[in-house]
């Protein structure tokens, strides 16, 4: 008797629409569960070489939370290309900023495998927006309501 383990083809991969509500939902935590439905590790047949996960669609990212003081001591940075060009911003700038949907998308990306096509491909499947509407009802996506409320230290942006 031989045991094999069924590995799933890319066209047998049927994605779920899923809806989260971040409202005072801390970033970290979400976006380790955002990551790990993007990934489809929540599913069995889970395979790693397969784009097998869900679409996600995040509403209120613009009201999440940090723990501790990470809201004025995390810092972003980045380079416009020019010698001397490292710019940096905190997290509460961001937030209040015209973009503040990119604190959970960064935070996603980086916790999804590095520099892959793999990870690029499953990064397309996460949209984020900063109020309550959507324009995703088509699909009937299944809402999740996502809030930690559990948490102490927790500072509003």
């Amino acid at each position: 008797m031989m045991k094999t383990t069924a590995s799933l083809k890319p066209a047998e991969v049927e994605k779920k629409w899923i809806v989260i509500d971040a409202k005072d939902a801390i970033v970290g935590r979400l976006a380790s569960f955002i990551a790990m439905r993007l990934r489809g590790k929540h599913r069995p047949d889970y395979t790693p070489n397969v784009d097998c996960g869900d679409v996600v669609v995040v509403l209120n990212a613009d009201k999440v939370k940090f723990t501790g003081r990470k809201l004025a001591n995390k810092i972003y940075y980045r380079h416009t290309g020019h010698p001397g060009g490292v710019k940096q911003r905190t997290a509460g700038q961001i937030l209040e900023g015209k973009h503040p949907e990119r604190v959970l998308e960064k935070a996603v990306e980086r916790m999804l495998p590095k520099e892959s096509p793999l990870a690029r491909k499953q990064m397309t499947h996460l949209r984020i927006y900063t109020g309550e509407a959507h324009p995703h009802e088509a699909q009937s996506p299944e809402t999740i309501a996502f809030a930690d409320l559990n948490a102490k230290n927790v500072r509003s942006a």
